[in-house]
């Protein structure tokens, strides 16, 4: 069974993209936009404050009527971060996720940041996974060893 430690370690990029809680939304935005991904970890020195993502801007700036120059990142961030551990398995992510409408989980191990999963992170190894039992049934059907 796939754990989040696994998908980290499977991750083409181990880093996580963060901001402070004091920039603006429109460098936040900006960073978002240069490193490809939809959302920013919001840190305080070692100390996550925060998760800040596009859907973020969407409802809090954009139809609010708000200027992303002018609002810090604070005053829309997500504070209260769901998160998970690094045992926990592709299954209990996914259904975290689900039932909260996430699309991204910070892995936590004693407090500490390692990582960040994506909802995208776990579809590509809940696929990974099903492509290889199919490809075992398969081989065992025709009788083929690999």
């Amino acid at each position: 069974m796939t754990t989040a430690s696994d998908i980290l370690k499977s991750k083409p990029q181990q880093g996580v993209y963060a901001i402070a809680p004091t920039a603006s939304v429109y460098d936040a935005l900006q960073m978002m936009a240069a490193k490809g991904v939809g959302a920013l970890l919001v840190m305080e020195g070692e100390r996550v404050a925060g998760i800040v993502t596009e859907r973020d801007y969407a409802r809090k700036i954009a139809l609010m009527a708000r200027t992303s120059k002018e609002t810090l990142v604070r005053e829309i961030m997500t504070a209260e971060v769901m998160y998970v551990r690094p045992h926990q398995t592709s299954e209990e992510c996914m259904a975290l996720m689900t039932e909260n409408r996430l699309r991204h989980l910070p892995v936590m191990d004693d407090g500490h940041l390692i990582g960040l999963i994506s909802i995208g992170d776990l579809v590509k190894d809940i696929i990974s996974e099903q492509k290889f039992i199919i490809e075992q049934l398969e081989h065992y059907i025709t009788g083929v060893r690999g």
